[in-house]
């Protein structure tokens, strides 16, 4: 997992697309919310969300 940040990094770094970053960071909390709530009791409002 470390190499591939590492790897990502390395490419908006060397073609200039720091724009990626933001939208990658928002994904990955996106995601660790949608897994972390799977069974709690939050889950509900959050399908509303979607």
């Amino acid at each position: 997992m470390l190499d591939l940040l590492k790897d990502l990094w390395g490419f908006m770094k060397a073609r200039k697309k720091f724009w990626l970053a933001p939208i990658i960071i928002m994904l990955l909390l996106l995601g660790m919310l949608i897994v972390l709530s799977q069974g709690s009791a939050v889950a509900p409002f959050i399908y509303t969300l979607f």
